[in-house]
């Protein structure tokens, strides 16, 4: 299977072990992830001054750059890149005058865009492409040892209808946990925002939210959150270090990329590399996964 592929600037700079992973990972997994020839930032988040019609060009570029390259479908990683690429796409397709002001813009230097590109998330792409019962196949029980909380956090499920999952009561997430052969926690605060970028002017509100969240998955027997976005691995991992200053009885947890868990699920080695990208270790993680193939070798 081939499915072209957006990767969004955070993975070619901070968030490289999300990209890194998910390339192996899905490779193993029979899946090609061909990247765009042409893309650029998506605009981060999708703005809400829905009558500047100019923030939505950026992500409409991106959907434009996948019907030209003749695709119907693009996967992306990042929870805030399909986020914006998917409301971007359905303002232009539901809102008649805004689709003509933008194409009076975009048309003078590009062709046509039809809003029929898909957006897809890694989450969809496991459960509907690949999946369940054949992820459960190739991953065997090396995780069999973890207990993982599933981190929706905002953009993956809002607004209604356009999320991966139902926004209420989603599901997803722990399936796919499950699929891998861990344990997906009952975690209330999957669905709760990590402070978004209220971390460049008060990180201390953000270090109270990495509190809250990460007390509660501790709370729930979690030995490590697990992540779509590479603002909430932020948020949640390297502000656990303000965290810490604030409250000094917190304890550091493990904070991984979705895709992370998936190559330990493969037994892909975890690259040294990743390692150093996380703030809290992810080795007493990686410690309970060789305890596993210990037993089993």
């Amino acid at each position: 299977m081939k499915i072209l592929y957006y990767p969004g600037c955070t993975l070619k700079t901070d968030a490289v072990s999300f990209e890194e992973s998910a390339l192996l990972a899905f490779q193993k997994l029979g899946v090609e992830l061909e990247e765009l020839k042409r893309w650029n930032c998506c605009g981060t988040v999708f703005s809400f001054t829905t009558d500047n019609v100019m923030y939505h060009l950026a992500p409409l570029r991106n959907l434009l750059r996948v019907r030209e390259e003749g695709g119907e479908a693009v996967f992306t990683l990042c929870s805030m890149c399909y986020n914006t690429l998917k409301r971007a796409n359905r303002l232009f397709r539901d809102d008649p005058e805004k689709r003509d002001k933008i194409k009076n813009i975009m048309y003078q230097e590009e062709r046509e865009y039809d809003g029929k590109a898909r957006v897809v998330h890694a989450l969809e792409l496991l459960r509907d492409e690949i999946g369940l019962d054949a992820l459960r196949e190739k991953t065997g029980d090396r995780l069999s040892n973890l207990r993982l909380a599933p981190y929706y956090g905002c953009m993956l499920l809002r607004p209604d209808g356009l999320g991966v999952d139902d926004a209420e009561d989603p599901s997803v997430f722990e399936d796919v946990i499950r699929a891998m052969g861990a344990e997906a926690v009952d975690f209330p605060f999957r669905g709760e925002c990590c402070g978004a970028y209220q971390t460049v002017e008060q990180p201390e509100v953000v270090a109270e939210r990495t509190w809250a969240i990460l007390d509660a998955a501790k709370g729930c027997g979690a030995h490590a959150l697990v992540v779509s976005c590479p603002l909430c691995a932020f948020n949640l991992d390297k502000r656990q270090e303000i965290t810490s200053h604030l409250h000094p009885e917190f304890e550091s947890m493990p904070v991984l990329y979705l895709t992370e868990v998936l190559c330990l699920a493969l037994g892909i080695p975890f690259g040294d590399r990743w390692r150093k990208e996380h703030y809290a270790t992810v080795e007493p993680v990686l410690n309970r996964v060789l305890e596993v193939s210990g037993k089993s070798g």
